[in-house]
């Protein structure tokens, strides 16, 4: 087997590990000044939209798309390696490079699925970072994870869908340049195929009888850069038909479609958190003095180190082989690696950064470094895109189909 990244994959890390260096790093604390003095804390720090302009400008745009006639038509084997280097900073470099989720399965939704309308008043000006969308699937009554419970009713009238439903966490919602939402809701709820009964429609921010109520919190951080993760009222509002994607009943279909390379795309950017973790786990041990020695003089230490480079290694390597298994036999193929990725990615990145908050004492919980964040987005991914249970479920069931 070659391990080794490509020519173009090698130029674009290049690129991306200066990128972040020269720019991204420096602009973390400039952020935050700059977050702190605006008139609401959901607009954007200046700095950001500088940020996507030098990536603009440096080829370093939409790099998720495969298709050519849209993004950079990397594969996901060449863009995984580039994702992991983004989820170093999860809170600048993605939205930086316009691979921010939810923007990034929206945009995928919408170049397979959209017809030309849609691509055009929608796509078009997410491609150019003009505006930012938010995908409304959970909902707080019901197990939601599971699409087939999803209550949100989708009511044809006429020429008009009307939508009825109440959402939350729905990443991206609080940002004043989400313009639209990608809301998926039942058409037919008493269809006998529990997973023909769904349909996704576009709905506009401003759309009568659209409320965003108020931000949810994740461990008590408002995701500010990606604006936030809402709960949405929608009372009777009311959308034209052609605002429906891809046809009524075709809604867990597009579903499943949109969350395989959201997945990998999570898992990446995990492991560069974790990496982020490692290098502040390294630095802080050979900085830090305690009982007479140096932290990185400690076994335990030692012991944390070693661990965590030999799990990032394993898990590196899982998520590479999905990439490749996704580019080659197809999301449907890859369908055991992409459920054994989502278990143990998060689960294992949330324990080095643990590590890594405990070696830094009390400054790890605090607002100086940026551990104590990282942990709650890597926690909050055990939940997110379905719970781990909920994959290890169809994970065994597969598995012990062999043996009946």
């Amino acid at each position: 087997m070659d391990f080794a990244f490509d020519a173009r994959t090698e130029e674009l890390r290049a690129k991306l590990l200066a990128f972040m260096d020269e720019y991204v790093y420096p602009a973390e604390a400039v952020a935050e000044e700059q977050r702190a003095a605006l008139a609401s804390p959901w607009d954007t720090p200046a700095v950001v939209e500088e940020l996507k302009a030098e990536a603009r400008r440096q080829g370093l745009w939409n790099l998720f798309l495969p298709d050519a006639e849209y993004g950079a038509g990397l594969t996901n084997l060449q863009y995984a390696p580039l994702a992991e280097i983004t989820g170093r900073s999860p809170q600048l470099a993605p939205t930086a490079l316009n691979c921010a989720a939810p923007d990034t399965g929206n945009m995928e939704v919408l170049s397979q699925f959209g017809d030309e309308q849609q691509k055009k008043q929608w796509l078009e000006p997410l491609l150019a970072g003009e505006i930012r969308s938010a995908f409304a699937m959970t909902e707080p009554e019901v197990a939601s994870s599971d699409a087939t419970n999803i209550t949100t009713y989708i009511e044809r009238d006429g020429d008009e869908y009307v939508i009825t439903g109440r959402k939350w966490y729905i990443s991206g919602a609080m940002n004043p340049d989400c313009k639209i939402f990608i809301v998926m809701g039942k058409t037919d709820p008493d269809g006998a195929d529990i997973r023909r009964q769904q349909s996704m429609v576009l709905v506009p921010r401003d759309t009568p009888g659209v409320t965003v109520k108020r931000a949810m919190k994740v461990f008590g951080y408002e995701d500010h850069y990606h604006g936030g993760h809402a709960e949405v009222i929608f009372d009777h509002a009311r959308v034209p038909v052609a605002n429906l994607i891809g046809e009524e009943g075709g809604g867990f279909a597009i579903a499943q479609a949109r969350l395989g390379p959201g997945r990998i795309h999570h898992c990446m950017r995990l492991i560069g958190m974790a990496e982020r973790a490692i290098e502040l786990m390294c630095r802080r041990a050979v900085s830090r003095n305690a009982f007479g020695k140096a932290l990185a003089q400690q076994g335990v230490v030692h012991n944390w180190i070693a661990d965590a480079r030999v799990t990032v290694e394993q898990l590196r390597l899982l998520v590479l082989k999905t990439a490749w298994l996704m580019d080659t036999v197809g999301n449907r193929g890859a369908h055991t690696e992409i459920q054994s990725i989502k278990i143990a990615t998060p689960r294992a990145v949330v324990d080095i950064i643990d590590r890594a908050i405990q070696l830094h004492g009390a400054g790890g919980v605090s607002q100086d470094f940026p551990l104590a964040e990282l942990y709650a987005g890597a926690r909050t991914l055990m939940i997110a895109d379905g719970p781990d249970e909920v994959h290890q479920r169809s994970l065994a069931r597969r598995e012990l189909k062999k043996y009946l």
